[in-house]
């Protein structure tokens, strides 16, 4: 009987894959030898690998491009990253590599963005998003902004308000857009998303406060659900409901010329993950082309705004299995040196599932085990029962050290967390590395941070006045 790990993968899955590959027992990831890693800087530890991010976003324009010259649609594409999945600057600035626009969610985002324009890295033709629900610092950021010549900052209109405020503080004539509320699943506690303006309120709404405002030009319809872009009846019908919008406003305000489809593209978060995404991309562009054939109206110009797609699939964190807890007879506790809760805080927060396997000893027996966090909290574990499968690792051995790696974790984890701030029972967080590659396609590392220490914590909880 096969009862090795890597007997385990073969079995269940087609591996190796793409980024996942073995050294003889070890695990790489995207070539980078893990187990080197964790011999130079130790465990727990984070790291990006930066090329990744570009990868992605070349990976979105090919299918658009490809997309488009199929259903020979005739409005442009643009990508924009979502600055909330990740505001570090190493993210941003291999983004910005790219030729891509950026969304902005807050006050600080405009922030980052004048220090981007600083560098060279945002030019004046850069789409600059702005969503959100804004008030007087981001309304004030946003114009600031504007009034110094960046005509391709968008506000995105979140409530009634917001035009009259974003008046008072521009000086000339500006461009926005409308967010669509969309309706939410049925699963959902509530039915209308509380971003945005409800459907059969935006006619309404740009005749009574946009359509006679001579500094106002009505640019682009924003559209986004919480589920994100997938291949099922509840997307396409909110589609087409975005559609019958758009096309009743375009009729009457002839300067809407774009349609923002939000994000929502899926990153891999198993194995055995299969997602059509060059089949998505032509529905959407084939179904928004039907539709204004159909009316008799030119098609929209496309924005997308891909965070979690764009960051998510370069990030990964490493453990070492300190200890094993066997509670009762069908029950083996695995406990990593580091915390959910802290490090990976979609685990325990939104149930969400990463890619975990073992950074070594692929060749040797293999149990079913749950995973535990250091803090003293109940919640802080990773089990097979918020997962679709269980969790099978190598056996324990208290004298061969194991380590585990969560990948695709680059989205959003630091920015929950608490990147530098107080962590839950004082566990600090872990250093961070960044991989990057030469121009000649060698792999490089830096630190990027330490893993916090005492007197780190202590400062911010006020003991060392």
């Amino acid at each position: 009987m096969k009862n090795r790990y890597i007997d385990l993968i073969d079995q269940t899955f087609y591996f190796p894959q793409d980024e996942f590959k073995l050294n003889n027992d070890q695990l790489l990831f995207h070539d980078i030898d893990l187990m080197r890693l964790v011999k130079d800087y130790g465990a727990p530890l984070k790291f990006t690998y930066l090329p990744k991010i570009s990868e992605n976003i070349k990976r979105a324009k090919a299918w658009f491009s490809n997309a488009k010259q199929k259903h020979q649609y005739k409005g442009q594409y643009h990508y924009c990253y979502c600055t909330k999945s990740s505001h570090f600057q190493y993210v941003l600035s291999e983004a910005l590599k790219n030729d891509i626009h950026i969304e902005t969610s807050s006050a600080f985002d405009i922030d980052i963005v004048n220090q981007l324009k600083s560098d060279g890295k945002i030019h004046p033709k850069t789409y600059v998003i702005c969503n959100g629900f804004k008030r007087e610092q981001y309304i004030d950021n946003i114009a600031n902004l504007i009034n110094k010549g960046h005509t391709n900052c968008i506000p995105i209109i979140d409530n009634y308000e917001e035009t009259s405020l974003l008046d008072e503080k521009i000086n000339e004539n500006y461009k926005i857009g409308i967010r669509i509320a969309s309706e939410e699943e049925p699963k959902f506690e509530f039915y209308t998303s509380r971003l945005g303006i409800g459907y059969k309120n935006i006619i309404p709404f740009y005749n009574r406060q946009i359509k006679d405002n001579p500094k106002v030009e009505l640019k682009m319809l924003h559209f986004f659900i919480n589920t994100g872009i997938r291949d099922n009846a509840y997307y396409w019908n909110e589609l087409l409901k975005c559609m019958q919008v758009y096309i009743k406003l375009k009729k009457i305000c002839p300067t809407l010329d774009s349609l923002n489809i939000g994000g929502g593209f899926p990153i891999k978060n198993s194995l055995g993950f299969e997602f059509d995404y060059q089949y998505i991309v032509e529905e959407i562009l084939l179904q928004i082309k039907l539709t204004c054939e159909a009316e008799n109206v030119e098609v929209p110009h496309i924005f997308t705004e891909f965070g979690s797609f764009t960051v998510g699939e370069s990030g990964g964190a490493i453990y070492e299995v300190l200890y094993q807890k066997q509670q009762n007879d069908r029950e083996k506790w695995n406990m990593i040196n580091s915390s959910f809760i802290t490090t990976l805080p979609d685990t325990w927060a939104i149930n969400k599932r990463f890619i975990m396997l073992p950074i070594n000893r692929w060749n040797e027996e293999y149990e079913r085990v749950l995973l535990g966090g250091l803090t003293c909290d109940s919640d802080d574990y990773y089990n097979s029962e918020q997962h679709l499968n269980g969790i099978y690792l190598p056996k324990f051995k208290k004298e061969k050290p194991l380590y585990i790696g969560f990948f695709n974790t680059g989205a959003y984890q630091e920015t929950i967390g608490g990147f530098g701030g107080l962590q839950h029972c004082l566990i600090p967080s872990p250093k961070h590395i960044l991989i990057d590659r030469d121009e000649n396609g060698n792999l490089t590392q830096k630190l990027f941070s330490e893993q916090q220490k005492s007197k780190d914590l202590l400062k911010i909880l006020g003991y060392d006045e």
